[in-house]
């Protein structure tokens, strides 16, 4: 297919008046769900749009007159042909994260009512757009309520600068930091509270994968301790399983491991393989068996 002509572009910002003169213009709509450069896929599914449904559609299509000036990276997709009576493509437009349009104007338009069109092209038979929302609607929940456990987890007297941190608000994680150093002046009780809490991310996953950067934020405190203080505090006492959680996540950082410290000593290391070795994820052990757990040459 070759491109469409400019008649929805060039340096006119994006605007509703701009699609219903388009489609005004329009004897049929092929909308594929594909990007601009995969149309041809036979998996693609497609519908054609033509009489009274092309009115429908322009006031889907509906967008924020003006907009920010923005414009996604990704191709976009489902993409959107409008051809004239005598078949000729008059605009190509694609949708971006079922929010937003390319090709209505010199930029990416807001849809006024994206959730709309999603429901209206499902009905039409092109869903995927709605699975597409509907997934990243799961995943954020997944990630709110992990994101509420961690903030539990804190230390009761820290739990608010958490939440703060947690939402990455500006300054919070600068806020927080202080509020430790305050509220724990003892170095040893410091560190062993903050271990407790950099347990958290192993043993939580959810099917996104990956760790949260707010929650890094005990172990980025802890890499501002010295070496000398935290193994003080790691083997003054038992710890914890939730300790030994995080010690296990700490020594096996690449920032620990870049940092050029001391070996962890024995017995600490002993303890962390059995903890792990017995009750650890499987990424922790990948982490052990290629960091303090790996075999040391003489």
């Amino acid at each position: 297919m070759t491109d469409a002509p400019a008649i929805a572009s060039g340096d006119t910002a994006p605007s509703t008046a701009l699609v219903e003169r388009v489609l005004a213009e329009a004897a049929e709509v092929l909308i594929v769900e594909a990007s601009p450069d995969e149309l041809d896929r036979p998996d693609a599914a497609r519908i054609v749009v033509s009489g009274k449904e092309v009115a429908e559609l322009a006031r889907r299509l509906a967008v924020v007159d003006g907009d920010t000036g923005d414009r996604c990276r990704c191709m976009g997709w489902p993409t959107i042909l409008v051809s004239d009576a005598a078949g000729r493509e008059i605009a190509r437009w694609t949708l971006h994260h079922q929010t937003a349009i390319r090709g209505v104007g010199s930029w990416d338009a807001d849809l006024r009512d994206g959730p709309g069109l999603t429901d209206w092209l499902a009905d039409r038979g092109l869903s995927g757009s709605r699975e597409v929302q509907q997934l990243l609607a799961g995943q954020a929940a997944e990630e709110e309520a992990r994101r509420v456990q961690w903030v539990k987890a804190a230390p009761p007297a820290l739990a608010e600068a958490a939440k703060a941190a947690s939402r990455r608000e500006t300054g919070a994680e600068e806020r927080l930091a202080d509020l430790v150093a305050r509220r724990y002046p003892n170095t040893i009780e410091r560190i062993r509270t903050l271990v407790a809490w950099a347990g958290f991310p192993p043993r939580h996953t959810t099917t996104m994968g990956g760790t949260p950067w707010y929650e890094l934020a005990p172990e980025r405190m802890l890499l501002t301790e010295p070496t000398e203080s935290i193994f003080c505090a790691l083997t003054s006492a038992s710890l914890t399983l939730s300790q030994l959680d995080g010690a296990a996540e700490l020594f096996t950082s690449l920032q620990w491991a870049g940092s050029q410290r001391a070996d962890i000593p024995e017995p600490l290391r002993s303890v962390l393989i059995a903890h792990v070795t017995t009750t650890g994820t499987d990424p922790m052990k990948i982490r052990m068996r290629h960091g303090y757990g790996a075999e040391r040459t003489k």
